[in-house]
């Protein structure tokens, strides 16, 4: 009789252990399902500009977003590292989407350097590589500024040029063409003036208001020297981990958040020049000839470019619309 009393004990004991453990694992289950998915952003965009506000913007969107809802945590300043950096960590995992400029994207595919007309073409391509496009963003122009004034194309050789690190096709371009190219990370290019290291860059008047870059380069020429294009990227593999639910949400949000920084960005331009003239910013104009001067002296790098910095098919497709384009203006 006793063993039996302790038989039935023992299964009353192993019961309730059981029970207690599937209560623990249907709680954990509850908090987790309740746990919005995190998704960490880096990008090169200042705090408080335009495109930081949008990206809180959809931040705030994708936060109520059903299902649960996605947690977008993001990263500006460049606190990340540069774009470079930025990709290597999506790669690993420790960064799950960024805001990139035209070069960072080409860190991904090299076609994205050949401009981005052909969107579908290039997400397909991008999504071949593991990233998923949220939206794509056009921003305007990017500026020479200098320590030095410099007009034309001949000045520029004589001044030691900032150039994204790890580009070395970039380098070696301008090498050929007879520049000084200088690679460095974003975050080196204010001491590189200090120390002499860098006397020119290439950069988005907001990236120099909010760097102070124009406190070392004083000078900016008023070119429309290359346009400043990229798209903010997600992995897949974390877009796959988002709940179905939740995905036309964030698309939404995300193409809302592209047409605001497009409409935005480039007055946010013009005001930035606006304010770097008032502490002593001096622009140089550019007459149609002397515009003329610098895109034959861009045209002799096309060579090079063509086939190492942007793929040759890519290549000739970007001329061959550019060419319409010209034609019916």
């Amino acid at each position: 009789m006793k063993s039996i009393l302790t038989g039935k004990r023992l299964i009353r004991v192993l019961a309730s252990a059981m029970l207690g453990v599937c209560l623990a694992s249907a709680i954990m289950t509850l908090r987790a399902e309740a746990r919005p998915t995190r998704v960490n952003l880096g990008t090169l965009a200042p705090r408080g500009s335009t495109y930081h506000r949008s990206l809180l913007s959809m931040a705030e969107k994708w936060r109520q977003a059903p299902g649960g809802g996605v947690r977008l945590v993001i990263y500006p300043d460049g606190t990340q590292g540069g774009e470079s950096d930025m990709v290597r960590l999506m790669r690993v995992g420790t960064l799950h989407a960024g805001l990139l400029t035209a070069n960072g994207l080409s860190d991904i595919d090299p076609a994205v350097a050949g401009l981005e007309n052909m969107q579908k073409m290039l997400e397909e391509r991008l999504l071949a590589k593991g990233f998923i496009v949220l939206f794509w963003v056009d921003a305007g122009w990017v500026r020479y500024f200098s320590k030095e004034r410099m007009i034309h194309p001949e000045d520029l050789k004589i001044m030691k040029a900032f150039v994204w690190a790890g580009d070395l096709e970039q380098v070696d371009i301008m090498n050929r063409g007879g520049y000084n190219p200088v690679p460095l990370e974003t975050g080196e290019i204010l001491p590189g003036f200090q120390t002499g290291l860098i006397t020119a860059v290439s950069v988005p008047p907001i990236f120099a208001l909010a760097g102070q870059l124009d406190t070392r380069a004083p000078y900016m020429i008023n070119l429309n020297y290359a346009p400043l294009v990229g798209a903010a990227v997600i992995t897949k593999s974390m877009w796959d981990r988002i709940p179905g639910v939740a995905r036309r949400t964030l698309v939404e949000a995300a193409a809302e958040a592209g047409r605001e920084i497009k409409a935005n960005s480039r007055q946010e331009s013009l005001d930035s020049v606006a304010a770097m003239q008032k502490r002593g910013l001096t622009v140089q104009p550019v007459t149609p000839e002397l515009e003329a001067e610098w895109r034959k002296a861009a045209e002799l790098l096309y060579p090079e470019i063509r086939g190492r910095v942007v793929p040759a098919d890519m290549f000739d497709e970007v001329q061959r619309l550019l060419g319409e384009y010209r034609a019916g203006g």
